[in-house]
């Protein structure tokens, strides 16, 4: 068998050195509870085993380096929400009579982990839920590792049609949609940017005329209330409030108003009964 020369020798002793290295790494990761998955339209997606404060197991969801989703991992638990934003968002879905009342239909714009979509399915038994997710990676994360599959096998939404998975950019359907929602979630944000001309009132007009009779909007706002950063929470506040009847903001972290937060945007032309410090129109 001839002798390689030196210099592919090297090469081939440096690639089996670097994957042996990535074995190890890939070892400890998984020993410490990180999966390492595939490349995202967003950045490399981790997902991280962890726990709460109460030290309840908890796994979240990292795409390009910013964390997009939490879930709770045990049985009993895994469509529960974690996030105090979703929390809220369950709130005022409640507030609005759709958890256990009247039939009506939700767009939700962004997947992630399907934290939300999930707690839509499980907890509004006459809710119908889209939910439009532009990358099919991030679905399928949340296929294999956030118990998308398990919501669907449980609830039988494939079955009833309670639940439709879109892969498509969510500001394009819904300006194309030629339907109205009872609810709409936009979860969709990227760092501090919000969906599409959110922060233009063409923008929230848009939302308010995909929105049925008394349908209600939610956003997360990504943003301190005071001080460096507010521009985003300011202009969304200003258009909806041009376009809505009624304008809510529900901060995640009241008492410490210069952090950045993931703030509640709750619009709508009904009157909810939510809290009168609440309001901003």
């Amino acid at each position: 068998m001839p002798k390689l020369p030196m210099p592919i020798v090297v090469l081939i002793s440096v690639a089996i050195a670097v994957d042996l290295i990535c074995l190890v790494c890939l070892f400890v990761l998984r020993r410490r509870g990180v999966y390492i998955k595939i490349r995202t339209m967003f950045g490399p997606a981790l997902v991280f085993d962890s726990q709460d404060d109460d030290g309840v197991p908890i796994r979240l969801l990292n795409v390009g380096g910013k964390f997009q989703s939490v879930s709770y991992v045990q049985d009993s638990l895994k469509y529960k929400l974690v996030c105090v934003y979703h929390r809220y968002f369950a709130q005022v879905v409640d507030i609005a009579g759709l958890k256990d009342g009247r039939e009506g239909r939700a767009l939700v714009i962004g997947g992630g982990g399907y934290s939300f979509p999930k707690w839509l399915v499980s907890s509004c038994p006459r809710l119908s839920t889209t939910v439009v997710e532009i990358d099919p990676a991030i679905t399928d994360i949340a296929r294999r590792f956030f118990f998308l599959d398990d919501l669907e096998r449980e609830h039988h939404t494939r079955e009833d049609g309670r639940l439709n998975l879109v892969c498509d950019d969510g500001w394009g359907y819904l300006t194309g949609s030629g339907e109205r929602f009872d609810l709409i979630v936009n979860d969709a944000f990227g760092g501090k940017r919000p969906l599409g001309p959110l922060k233009t009132e063409d923008g929230a007009r848009q939302v308010r005329d995909h929105l049925a009779e008394g349908g209600v909007y939610l956003a997360n706002v990504i943003s301190p209330l005071q001080g460096k950063g507010t521009d985003v929470l300011t202009e969304s506040l200003d258009a909806c409030k041009a376009a809505f009847e009624h304008v809510y903001l529900i901060p995640e972290a009241p008492e410490s108003p210069r952090l950045t937060g993931d703030n509640v945007l709750v619009a709508s032309n009904a009157r909810l009964k939510i809290q009168a410090r609440y309001a901003v129109k």
